[in-house]
């Protein structure tokens, strides 16, 4: 330490190194690590809860058995060259009809002597593919819409509400089953209904998170050294108000490949003969119950079913994983620790 001329000098200490920060730049740092934790305590629960994890090994074993099941060619290009089932899903051959599971049809024939494996293992793109989609489009119409909504407040807030509240006056599914029998069935309509029925949600989510994380001392610091709300909202306040729409998206998977299965079973889906699990079901719906020659077919709905049941159990106890890491997370905050 040194004086000149009256002035105190401190050695190491340089000021101009203090000008130059940018509190703003400072602060997005310390949120990006803290989103980044937050990612990292996602896997780190799901790596140690072996129930969780099951789970995880579960979606990805069937997403992938879906996505290799055919070849797939985008405008004559081929994309995907691998076909890993052992029949066409399309195929039939009526004097294999209803042939019981065996090492050559692991899960059977149906009706027209299709072989049931590779039509399951099929299906799983369409349906699988469905609810990854939607959840896609309706959580980032959801977010956006909501953001806005709670960002600003006031009137803008009040209109947006209003038009969420009529959205959520009809029942979800009737919405989507009344939109589809307008529209008529198949991949992209079925996308278009359950989006339209499913951003409500997020948006209702988001927007009570944006009323409180928007009074945080670094958003207020953001707007005072005269941020543009749009970066406000998707710099500062989108990545700290996400927490539970991550868990929401996680639980809608599972939700929308019920819907689409249930509109499937109810022949609102995709066409006749397509290998979708709820078409499937639905084309097979009478072996529910004995023949009248005391026969009874019990593989050509269950294992549809069953593939169902165990994506959708799968995808709800991630979600459960997810949601606690989330809330552990929370925790240790609030509790400085």
């Amino acid at each position: 330490m040194s004086t000149e001329r009256g002035r105190i000098q401190i050695s190491g200490f340089d000021t101009e190194d203090i000008d130059d920060q940018d509190p703003l730049a400072t602060a997005s740092e310390l949120e990006s690590k803290e989103v980044e934790s937050r990612w990292q305590k996602i896997v780190s629960n799901i790596v140690r809860d072996r129930l969780a994890l099951g789970g995880f090994v579960v979606v990805a074993v069937m997403g992938l058995a879906a996505l290799l099941s055919q070849s797939i060619s985008v405008g004559g290009v081929t994309i995907q060259p691998l076909s890993i089932v052992p029949y066409d899903p399309t195929e039939t051959a009526v004097g294999a009809r209803y042939a019981a599971p065996s090492l050559s049809h692991p899960m059977g024939t149906d009706r027209l002597g299709r072989d049931l494996f590779s039509r399951v293992v099929t299906g799983g793109r369409y349906s699988i593919s469905i609810g990854l989609v939607v959840t896609a489009l309706a959580a980032t119409f959801g977010v956006i819409y909501g953001s806005i909504s709670g960002y600003f407040g006031g009137r803008v807030d009040e209109v947006l509400m209003r038009i969420l509240d009529i959205v959520f006056a009809f029942p979800g599914l009737v919405l989507a089953l009344i939109l589809v029998a307008l529209f008529g069935g198949g991949f992209w309509p079925l996308v278009g209904a359950f989006a339209l029925v499913g951003w409500a949600t997020y948006a209702r989510i988001i927007r009570g998170e944006i009323l409180k994380v928007k009074q945080n001392e670094y958003v207020l610091a953001a707007k005072a050294l005269g941020a543009r709300d749009r970066t406000v909202i998707f710099r500062h306040v989108i990545p700290n108000a996400i927490a539970p729409v991550i868990v929401q998206a996680t639980l809608s998977i599972g939700t929308v490949v019920i819907g689409v299965a249930a509109l499937g079973f109810l022949g609102l889906g995709f066409d006749p003969g397509t290998p979708e699990w709820g078409t499937i079901l639905d084309a097979e719906s009478d072996t529910l119950a004995t023949g009248a020659g005391g026969d009874w077919y019990w593989w050509a709905t269950v294992f549809p079913g069953l593939m169902i049941f165990v994506f959708v159990m799968s995808m709800n106890i991630i979600g459960d994983a997810v949601n606690d890491a989330l809330d552990a997370q929370v925790d240790d905050i609030g509790g400085g620790g």
